[in-house]
């Protein structure tokens, strides 16, 4: 509802323009576009959530009987003290199953030992419908451009905090997914939407994807269904605990 206020009298806008540093730092707590988020220390434990009755198991520790190549063939990762295991240079892999709205559970890991900086310390990604992307890094104490670190939608959307727990800890992501909708013709209806927790913080609100988010210049292009993709991007990343709901 739109309200109309009086006029700001001379003296009240005096003590507003006299506001203290103090005052103005929490103002400007809220990132800017393209600053960094601030940090959130998330609360501490490594507790497994598990699945929900209706919910699909995508990987339960066991074996990668859910997930295969792009092409179809065996998913080439590994299984390893039961986490799933990126198999670095041997290609992204895919859930055989195609999806569209959803609610995703997934807890991954980057190496204890860093060796590595910005976009090379542990980069992975979670593509909803194949094509849009949460990006996943180790963004603890690691500077790298404002929407490509943990928790951003990739080279759109900062998050709206950093929540990223140290090397070596599991990092959770809840991830609530509107896929979007399109005409008979072909042209947008409406634009997908995704909400994501990163270790029970809210990183993303209800946030409008502008398009294929590895494009330089996001657009849609329509489509139906599709599987969710994990990312090799040539970095080691550890994953447990998935599973998916389709709402």
């Amino acid at each position: 509802m739109n309200r109309l206020f009086p006029p700001v009298t001379l003296l009240a806008f005096c003590l507003c323009t006299g506001a203290t540093a103090q005052t103005a730092a929490k103002t400007s707590a809220t990132p800017s576009p393209k600053t960094a988020p601030a940090v959130v220390t998330p609360a501490p434990g490594d507790v497994l959530i598990p699945a929900p009755s209706d919910a699909q198991v995508l990987f339960d520790g066991k074996d990668l009987a859910q997930w295969c190549r792009k092409d179809g063939s065996p998913a080439a990762w590994t299984v390893e003290n039961g986490d799933m295991v990126v198999k670095a240079k041997s290609g992204n892999i895919q859930t055989k199953r195609n999806f569209g709205d959803c609610q995703l559970h997934i807890e991954w890991c980057t190496p204890e030992n860093v060796s590595d900086t910005g976009q090379l310390r542990s980069n992975s990604g979670v593509f909803l419908q194949s094509l849009y992307e949460v990006q996943i890094l180790d963004s603890y104490l690691n500077d790298t451009y404002w929407n490509g670190q943990a928790g951003s939608i990739y080279k759109q959307y900062a998050p709206l905090v950093n929540a990223t727990k140290a090397p070596g800890q599991w990092n959770v992501y809840d991830i609530i997914y509107t896929a979007p909708r399109f005409n008979a013709d072909g042209s947008l209806l409406s634009a997908a939407r995704i909400t994501v927790l990163q270790n029970g913080v809210l990183v993303q609100n209800n946030t409008t994807i502008k398009g294929t988010t590895f494009l330089e210049h996001p657009a849609y292009t329509a489509h139906g269904d599709a599987p969710i993709m994990l990312q090799d991007h040539g970095n080691a990343v550890r994953f447990r605990n998935i599973w998916i709901r389709e709402l």
